[in-house]
């Protein structure tokens, strides 16, 4: 990376910043997340991978917690972007429910989520903002998509109405990190799986 380039991005209230600086910076820092977790990162290793200086990223971001929200975010922003409506009105309700439960999958959309995750629950007492982001950001509308799904197919009368909603989406939610810890080969679809042990306890009578 040229100095001119480097010089592109501006201080604050200066010349417009290079995206294409900043993409090359958060794809770094994702990247050094998923190899060394947040507290193993250092900017200097994101500015080696990334081909900058480690000014360059100090006059964009004020310090690594910074940076890390800013790389979680774009990640959040893309899968949302690329995210395919589930059209639950077109699905039988089994169909349906089993779509829910395959995208609650922390991996759906990045293989390396898992370990993201995991790095991040273990800064939970010295980082809470960064387990708080993820919460919002990605646990919670994959489980709320699930607790959706099961209350529309409530109203059309496929899902028992006694039905406790948050926790059978909780327990799709954990049955991803279940698999992943016991190394699971998931040698068929896991979403699957679960829908075949629970479909029978919530279906409606007579369905």
């Amino acid at each position: 990376m040229s100095d001119a380039a480097e010089n592109a991005g501006p201080s604050r209230g200066g010349r417009p910043r290079d995206p294409v600086l900043d993409d090359a910076i958060v794809h770094a820092t994702r990247r050094r997340l998923i190899l060394d977790g947040y507290a193993g990162m250092t900017i200097g290793d994101v500015a080696a991978d990334a081909g900058v200086s480690r000014p360059t990223i100090y006059r964009r971001w004020a310090d690594k917690l910074q940076l890390t929200i800013d790389a979680l975010d774009w990640g959040f922003r893309a899968q949302r972007d690329s995210y395919p409506l589930l059209e639950v009105s077109k699905l039988e309700a089994r169909e349906a429910f089993t779509e829910a439960v395959r995208r609650v999958d922390p991996c759906y959309f990045n293989p390396d989520a898992m370990v993201l995750v995991g790095n991040f629950m273990g800064e939970s007492q010295r980082t809470p903002e960064l387990l708080a982001l993820l919460v919002q950001q990605a646990v919670a509308p994959r489980v709320n998509l699930v607790e959706g799904v099961l209350a529309e197919l409530q109203k059309r009368g496929e899902v028992r109405e006694d039905v406790d909603r948050h926790t059978v989406a909780t327990m799709c939610f954990g049955s991803y990190y279940a698999a992943f810890l016991r190394a699971d080969p998931a040698d068929t679809d896991l979403a699957e799986r679960v829908v075949d042990v629970l479909w029978p306890g919530i279906v409606a009578y007579g369905r």
